[in-house]
């Protein structure tokens, strides 16, 4: 250490870099929160940004390198997680489905839907009480977590 037990000029910035890095993962931490929390909500970059100080495109960037994936998409695998818990229930329609897990559009919700679970909505909610009786909740919840397709395939052949 430099005398007077301040450190060099590059320790104190490696410090700094470091804690602005944490405050950036605590900003992404308290998003993610948010979007598990209000899924259902119409929610997009420009607001979640907002909400934690960030620019849009600080945010997204940030939040592709902690999580692998985009807020949209995050978003979106959250609100087809809960609509295959409530399409397994059968209580409900396809569309009551959709626009009950905060999406508008029927024809984006049966795409997206199909793309991370591997059949449309429709042929899930047919087949997956069936498949998944007799299972207790907390395996239903594991082996039924939505992946993207081409990671359905890879892992779990008998889902794609």
């Amino acid at each position: 250490m430099a005398a007077g037990g301040h450190g060099t000029i590059s320790q104190v910035t490696t410090r700094s870099a470091e804690t602005e890095r944490l405050r950036d993962l605590a900003r992404l931490r308290r998003v993610r929160d948010r979007i598990d929390r209000e899924y259902a909500q119409p929610l997009n970059v420009d607001a979640l940004a907002s909400g934690v100080n960030m620019s849009a495109g600080h945010l997204s960037r940030q939040f592709r390198a902690a999580y692998g994936e985009s807020p949209y998409s995050y978003l979106m695998t959250r609100r087809i997680e809960r609509a295959m818990a409530l399409l397994r229930r059968g209580e409900l329609s396809v569309t009551e489905v959709c626009f009950a897990v905060g999406c508008s559009s029927l024809g984006t919700f049966s795409t997206r839907f199909a793309e991370l679970v591997g059949v449309p909505p429709s042929v899930y909610r047919r087949d997956a009480a069936d498949e998944m009786a007799g299972m207790p909740p907390c395996v239903v919840k594991q082996v039924s977590r939505p992946v993207r397709n081409r990671e359905a395939r890879a892992l779990e052949p008998h889902l794609a």
